[in-house]
């Protein structure tokens, strides 16, 4: 008896997965390979021709402290980030698991920020904290804090965490809930008979049932962070001021399609891209070790 699904007629089961092909080949494989294709060479402005250099794009990359910056800048964005969009979430899932009334809405109006577009977001808290009419921005200076992100780095730095974790908490919020939703209750009651506090019990018991949750959701971060906030970035701030909010997905487009160094901007998405590889092939190698399934 077979257990896996099979077909009949072979040309179906290319049928139904060649769609998927199509699009992972227009959208992901030959973009990727025109990025490295461009990546080695020297083009004009309006790409019409181009010289074969070789890795002279990126040894002029990492001979450029604005570049170079801009990792660290990226790094402390990426970790805040991931770091502030995951407790929040977790938090938030953790009562909408222990509430009854209003239970619906309430999971409902937490999951609603996901479906707005990063641009969208940005400019909601853009406006929030305008120095001029921003309703947070004029709370912080009734408690004494001048916020102006115009002016300081921090605080553009800090908008930028703060808007792109509150897009990505909603996305978070869903696997959480739905991986305590997925622990058994006889677990979590045994422990409370045992004397186990509310604490000791998510400690102890259902934290290390939603490691592999929490595994997974580390790894999408990192990758939102890095490559989906451009959006963000673009609308709150545009990489300024003096470029502290300048991540490096946003290095690539002002390269690219401000400077026009077309060559530079692909060599700058390839290390990008080899980064995020590096990054993940690090958490499946050590982090994964730790995660009970």
């Amino acid at each position: 008896m077979e257990k896996r699904v099979t077909f009949s007629r072979r040309w179906l089961a290319l049928a139904l997965v060649g769609p998927q092909i199509v699009i992972t080949l227009v959208f992901f494989i030959w973009p990727a390979t025109q990025a490295l294709y461009q990546s080695v060479l020297l083009e004009d402005a309006f790409g019409l021709s181009g010289k074969f250099v070789w890795l002279d794009n990126f040894a002029s990359l990492f001979s450029d402290a604005i570049y170079l910056a801009s990792f660290g800048r990226t790094i402390m964005f990426s970790a805040a980030t991931a770091f502030l969009s995951l407790s929040v979430a977790l938090v938030l899932a953790a009562m909408a698991d222990r509430i009854i009334k209003g239970a619906t809405a309430y999971r409902t109006l937490v999951i609603w920020p996901y479906a707005i577009a990063p641009a969208v977001a940005g400019v909601l808290w853009f406006f929030m904290f305008n120095p001029s009419i921003g309703v947070l921005a004029y709370l912080l200076k009734a408690l004494g804090y001048d916020w102006n992100h115009y002016l300081d780095g921090t605080d553009a730095m800090i908008l930028i965490i703060l808007a792109a974790s509150w897009k990505q908490v909603s996305y978070n919020f869903l696997f959480f809930l739905a991986g305590l939703q997925a622990i058994p209750r006889s677990l979590v009651e045994a422990a409370a008979i045992d004397g186990a506090g509310p604490f000791k019990r998510f400690r102890t018991i259902v934290f290390p049932l939603l490691s592999p949750t929490t595994f997974f959701l580390l790894v999408v971060n990192i990758v939102y962070a890095f490559f989906d906030t451009f959006g963000i970035v673009h609308a709150t701030t545009s990489g300024g001021p003096a470029q502290s909010t300048t991540i490096l997905v946003y290095k690539v487009f002002s390269d690219g399609f401000i400077g026009l160094d077309l060559g530079g901007s692909a060599a700058q998405s390839v290390v990008l891209m080899a980064i995020v590889i590096a990054l993940t092939a690090v958490q499946f190698r050590y982090i994964e070790r730790k995660v009970a399934y």
